[in-house]
């Protein structure tokens, strides 16, 4: 580590405080159903989640190897180019965060990455066959397999329990919950803490402190475990609300089916070395057991702007790793002042977020809005 230049810690630094708002950003993806169903309080739900998340950084390594050596050159990249990158993820979370949009993190990342390196090192520096393979296509295939797995679960666990004792059967669902909710924890953490991990990676390679193909070192793999594990405790509460209340009502049946088939996929998506989005994922298998429950009502008003949200982020953080890069790449001065207005920026949206602030006490309140169309599933 002697060789590691001050510009190489800022870009470490920098990624963990992406992979800490990936943390506070994806919270929901595991325990919004339990919160939302009263199987876990908040405080609780956030404190298992971070546990698990650490521990899931240590399970294994496929993703990150896919960030650090497949979707960029790493021979082409600079730790600048990273840091710009970095720096266009981190703002649309946080932007997607005020909102309370359950946008994709892991996109975001992505997309900020490709602006930065197309911009500085031309379209050679991006496998756009990787970027397909491993991103694109699951991005599609992977929210609409959950979605139906957890459609499916929701269907059978209402037929098989429908003539059980009511409170028995409430009983175990909500422990089903817990452990359901703790598996997704455990599988997020095997799959966005390696994106931090993989970035991390490039970094060191691009810097020669690493040889092209090295997998993370220990240090990587423990500080980007601790870095969501904190981040996760903090607890995004604004879009655990969206997706707990936000897209449909949930019973126990549903997030115990919601949380199973996210759990499913994220886990066989980790071991092939997809780098997928969580986020779509549990959000799929949400809105898939609205549709699967009876009676069911499900606001297509706010799936329509999560879609839009989804379509949105790689291009927008594309966009603003492009512009950072366009800044970061003229030396120390440029990281300086890329990195101040980012600041800046960041600062600005805490401040507007205190106006409106969602917290433990009111997570479980449904969002208003009024304009929002609702369906019933029959």
């Amino acid at each position: 580590m002697e060789h590691v230049t001050f510009l190489v810690v800022v870009v470490i630094v920098t990624a963990l405080l992406f992979d800490f708002t990936n943390g506070f950003h994806d919270t929901a993806n595991a325990m919004a159903t339990s919160i939302a169903t009263g199987a876990l309080r908040p405080r609780v739900a956030v404190a298992i989640s971070g546990v698990l998340n650490l521990v899931g950084a240590f399970l294994s390594v496929e993703v990150a190897k896919t960030i650090s050596g497949g979707i960029v050159d790493d021979r082409l990249v600079s730790p600048a180019m990273v840091f710009a990158g970095l720096v266009g993820a981190i703002i649309w979370n946080l932007v997607t965060w005020l909102l309370g949009l359950p946008s994709s993190s892991s996109h975001a990342l992505f997309g900020g990455l490709i602006g930065a390196v197309w911009f500085s090192a031309g379209s050679s520096g991006v496998h756009f066959d990787t970027v397909v393979e491993k991103i694109l296509v699951p991005a599609v295939a992977a929210p609409l397999v959950a979605g139906f797995v957890a459609m499916t679960a929701t269907y059978l666990a209402y037929r098989i329990t429908a003539r059980g004792r009511q409170g028995t059967v409430r009983e175990g669902f909500r422990i089903g919950q817990i452990a359901s909710a703790s598996l997704v924890s455990l599988a997020h953490g095997t799959n966005d803490a390696q994106k931090t991990m993989g970035v991390i990676t490039l970094t060191l390679i691009s810097a020669g402190v690493l040889d092209s193909g090295s997998d993370p070192p220990l240090w990587v793999i423990a500080s980007a475990g601790l870095a969501i594990a904190l981040g996760t405790y903090i607890g995004g509460w604004r879009i655990i609300r969206t997706m707990g209340k936000g897209i449909t009502e949930i019973e126990s049946p549903q997030g115990f089916a919601a949380e199973s088939g996210s759990t499913a996929v994220i886990l066989a998506s980790s071991h092939l070395g997809f780098a997928l989005s969580t986020t779509q994922v549990c959000s799929g298998a949400i809105l898939g057991t609205g549709l699967g429950r009876r009676l069911a009502k499900v606001r297509w008003g706010m799936a329509g702007r999560m879609a839009v949200a989804w379509m949105l982020t790689l291009p927008a953080a594309a966009a603003v790793g492009a512009l950072a890069a366009s800044v970061a790449t003229h030396g120390d001065t440029g990281v300086l002042i890329a990195g101040v207005v980012a600041l800046a920026f960041a600062s600005g949206i805490y401040v507007v977020s205190r106006r409106d602030r969602v917290h433990p006490d009111n997570v479980n309140q449904t969002p208003g809005r009024a304009t929002d169309q609702v369906s019933t599933a029959v």
